[in-house]
C-alpha cells in the first residue's frame, strides 16, 4: 500500500508572517522584511516590508518606511510611503512626508511634512513629476486626507 507524502499544515505563507518589536525593544539598523513588521518599541533605521507596517501606540521609528499599507498610532520621523494607504491615527506623530495612493488622517493626529496622494507615488528615493500636494501643519486637519480628486 502506497504512503500519500506527508503535507506540513502549519507552515505558513511569508505573506502572513507578522514580525513584532515589542515594546522595550530597541533596533538601530535597517530592517528589510517579507510580510508584515508590527513595531512597539524603537527602531533607528529604515523599513521595508512586502505588506504593510504597523507602528503602535508606543513605537517609535526614525527613519524612512516603504511598503503597501502603512499604520501609525506612535511617531515616526521620516518619510512614509504606503503604496496602496496610510492610515494616521488620532496619536500618531510624524515629522515627514507621506506619499500614498489613499490617505486616511484620523482627528488629532499630527503631522510636520507634506502629503502626496495619487494613483502612483514616487518612492522615497525616486524623483519625477511631482503629484498633488497638501502642506500640513504640527496640528493637520482630516480635511487634508480629502484633498485628492
Amino acid at each position: 500500500m502506497a504512503r500519500e507524502p506527508k503535507t506540513d499544515t502549519s507552515a505558513r505563507d511569508v505573506s502572513d508572517v507578522v514580525s513584532v518589536i515589542g515594546p522595550g525593544m530597541e533596533i538601530t539598523g535597517d530592517i528589510k522584511c517579507d510580510g508584515t513588521v508590527r513595531i512597539e518599541g524603537k527602531v533607528q533605521g529604515a523599513i521595508r516590508a512586502t505588506k504593510s507596517v504597523v507602528v503602535g501606540r508606543g513605537g517609535a521609528v526614525d527613519g524612512d518606511i516603504e511598503t503597501q499599507d502603512v499604520v501609525v498610532a506612535g511617531a515616526v520621523t521620516g518619510t512614509v510611503v504606503g503604496a496602496s494607504r496610510v492610515e494616521l491615527q488620532e496619536t500618531c506623530r510624524i515629522e515627514g512626508d507621506i506619499r500614498s495612493r489613499r490617505i486616511k488622517l484620523d482627528e488629532g493626529g499630527q503631522v510636520e511634512g507634506r502629503f502626496q496622494m495619487g494613483k502612483t507615488t514616487p518612492s522615497a528615493s525616486s524623483a519625477g513629476a511631482a503629484p498633488k500636494e497638501a502642506d500640513a501643519g504640527s496640528s493637520a486637519r482630516p480635511s487634508l486626507s480629502a484633498a485628492s480628486k
